[in-house]
């Protein structure tokens, strides 16, 4: 069992196991140490974080540990977790580290590692990491004299990934007309999300764009996009764009109100695409809490949907398997390997845009992209997560559900990768019979966990 790497990275309450200053200072001296031996050359590694007050702490901490280890490091301050993916490769960096918990309230943090070629470390090198950490011997390892390394913030770093974003709009394109509305989460995104927009002529309303260290997500952003929604009435917006805390993950409004999540987003890609003829394989990728709806949807068009387990680097990794284009999860992370290595909410919307732009057509033309199953989602907070198979009764309770099911649903429950809960999804023909056996199930759950 892993002690510090979940499905994203570390991630847990600032100044408790595991995201404290001490682990994070040894997680710095372990990632040098990685990629020291790995390269055989002075290394080079990227920070970026998101907006949150603990962000500093772990800034610092994980610097001194790579330059502990003969590391050169550059900090970039805040900036999209995908702008560093792209920082990564770009500046021929060894590795990359964001700083981030994501879509987590200000109190947490968290760390996310980038090989060399933006991609997230895979889980073989999360584990060298754990065991270079928690090995008494390593703590011998260290750089001496003039080997120390040094460190230097790059100015430039957000104008690099504004023009690698604003790549994926045509030269002879732009948004000349369109009124966006763009809610940041007071995260990473509050001073590149409205920039591009404008830049590419666009007249942006932006909310949530006054960080202050603890406001991150704070009813705003992806998660809350009624903010930015009642912005489109007021200002008659042509659409609305909310983004998460470190802005890998994206929803959309569209100028009738309509709320378009990832499985949404998927569906109006993959036919874009396919009538392109840009797609390499027939693969669409999504998880295990993509709606079946849209993989019904997509094997009618001649496209076959692959699942995984929850988190987008599993999606990325399948992607890269199969050959395929586009993936993504139903939270709003969407993947277009030609231009990202992770989920990218601005590159999402600049796509976006620009298909509209080019059939001078509303989003509202294509709602609903396909039928949905109703589905519901239920999260239970816990203490302590335990393995599901050590849950009594359990694998009972799921085939009684089953059978009330039939063929007409899904189930699934997982514990949650990067906070302390359980998730419970259903499926159904009807959103009562879903919520019914979801409440159901989340009660049973509750009794032998709570």
């Amino acid at each position: 069992m892993r002690k510090l790497f979940g499905t994203d990275g570390i991630r847990g309450e600032a100044n408790l196991f595991p995201m404290t200053p001490e682990i994070a200072l040894q997680v710095g001296r372990a990632v040098g140490f990685l990629f020291r031996n790995q390269n055989h050359h002075t290394s080079k590694v990227i920070i970026g974080k998101d907006t949150r007050l603990s962000g500093y702490l772990f800034e610092t901490a994980l610097t001194s540990g790579l330059c502990s280890m003969g590391v050169t490091v550059y900090l970039v301050g805040p900036i999209p977790t995908p702008g560093i993916a792209f920082l990564t490769k770009d500046m021929r960096a060894d590795a990359g580290v964001m700083i981030s918990a994501s879509h987590n309230p200000y109190y947490d943090n968290g760390i996310k590692i980038f090989a060399k070629d933006g991609f997230k470390l895979p889980d073989e090198d999360e584990e060298r990491i754990e065991t270079f950490i928690f090995d008494e011997k390593f703590q011998e390892k260290r750089a001496f004299k003039s080997e120390l390394g040094r460190a230097f913030r790059i100015k430039d770093a957000l104008g690099r990934y504004a023009v690698h974003l604003k790549s994926v709009v045509p030269g002879h394109l732009n948004f000349e007309g369109y009124k966006i509305g763009i809610d940041c989460a007071n995260g990473a995104c509050y001073q590149i999300g409205p920039l591009v927009l404008e830049e590419l002529g666009a007249e942006v309303f932006p909310v949530g764009c006054e960080p202050n260290g603890l406001n991150i997500n704070e009813k705003c952003g992806a998660l809350y996009p009624e903010k930015v929604k009642n912005l489109l009435t007021t200002h008659q917006l042509d659409l609305a764009v909310a983004l998460d805390g470190d802005g890998d993950r994206i929803a959309i409004i569209d100028e009738k109100g309509n709320f378009w999540d990832g499985d949404d987003l998927l569906a109006f890609f993959s036919l874009y695409l396919q009538e392109k003829n840009l797609l390499n394989t027939p693969y669409i990728v999504g998880t295990v809490m993509t709606n079946k709806g849209l993989e019904e949807f997509l094997k009618k068009a001649g496209l076959e949907l692959i699942r995984t387990p929850v988190g987008d680097r599993y999606v990325v990794q399948a992607m890269k398997e199969k050959g395929a284009l586009l993936g993504g999860e139903t939270s709003g992370h969407l993947i277009f390997l030609d231009k990202s290595t992770t989920g990218d909410g601005l590159l999402c919307a600049l796509r976006l845009l620009a298909i509209l732009r080019e059939k001078e057509k509303r989003l509202s033309e294509y709602y609903p992209p396909f039928e949905k199953y109703p589905q519901v989602l239920i999260n239970i907070k816990v203490s302590q997560k335990k393995n599901l198979n050590e849950i009594v009764g359990l694998p009972e309770k799921i085939k009684e559900i089953e059978r009330k099911l039939g063929n007409k649903g899904r189930i699934l429950v997982r514990p949650s990768g990067t906070e302390p809960k359980y998730r419970v999804m259903v499926e159904a023909c009807s959103f009562e019979l879903a919520q019914e056996l979801a409440e159901e199930l989340a009660d049973f759950l509750k009794k032998r966990l709570t």
